[in-house]
């Protein structure tokens, strides 16, 4: 290790001990050494994956990680943590009370470093692997207004405003919210009853962002009924309103 290291370790430890505690911590990062903690590895992990995850997905598993897996594993080491581990830490996810999609979001965090760690830095152990998941995924729990009830709810609100419009588009295109908020005037084509979608908005850190969506799959051409292309064309005439805010 050079003298620049060298003085970074010193820097901030009370004692040698703890000095020498993080430069073996450091070295077992650097090598990609699954006898590191699990905070460490969590690093690595977004590192690996900073040109396959976008902004948004970053930051929300880290804000989950940060809340619920790093507090319980964070000093753990990665090869000594066992299914009775995560079972363990499975029940304690269970007395908060959240909701069961989130359980499953929860647990699809500490499944991905896991299995990560076993696919490229070799980790001889897996253990999610050998226990069940908690919670309940999304598409399973998935509701549908049915039109009965969309009509109750468009009849609040006022015929020809925003959120009129917007309630139906949403409605009758499918698309999700973060997808519409991301419109533009050329990602709709009247003359062809057909809305492009190639992009989605979400804000971040008081920052307004535009990105491609989150799939490829995402990528789609939407064909509208007649009454919808004119409802829009009433709201956004051509050349007009360049953006379709909410």
């Amino acid at each position: 290790m050079d003298r620049q290291e060298k003085q970074k370790l010193k820097r901030g430890f009370r004692t040698k001990k703890e000095a020498l505690a993080y430069e073996a911590e450091f070295k077992r990062k650097a090598n990609a050494n699954m006898d590191m903690e699990l905070g460490s590895f969590v690093d690595i992990y977004f590192e690996d994956k900073k040109n396959e995850l976008k902004e948004n997905s970053v930051r929300n598993k880290k804000q989950m990680i940060a809340a619920h897996i790093l507090p319980y594993f964070g000093n753990r080491k990665m090869n000594e943590i066992v299914p009775a581990d995560i079972i363990q830490w499975q029940n304690i996810i269970h007395e908060k009370n959240f909701s069961k999609t989130y359980e499953r979001m929860i647990q699809n965090q500490i499944t991905a470093l896991f299995n990560h760690a076993q696919k490229i830095y070799n980790l001889e152990n897996n253990p999610c692997k050998k226990v069940r998941k908690m919670g309940k995924s999304d598409a399973d729990r998935m509701e549908f207004w049915t039109k009965e009830e969309y009509d109750t709810f468009i009849s609040s609100l006022e015929v020809g405003t925003e959120n009129y419009l917007m309630a139906e588009i949403l409605f009758w295109t499918g698309m999700r919210e973060g997808e519409l908020l991301a419109l533009t005037r050329k990602d709709i084509n009247l003359e062809n009853n057909q809305i492009f979608i190639s992009k989605t908005y979400y804000r971040a850190e008081s920052r307004d962002v535009i990105t491609t969506p989150k799939t490829e799959t995402s990528n789609r051409t939407i064909t509208i009924p007649e009454f919808l292309k004119e409802e829009i064309h009433a709201r956004v005439p051509k050349n007009k309103r360049e953006r379709i805010k909410k």
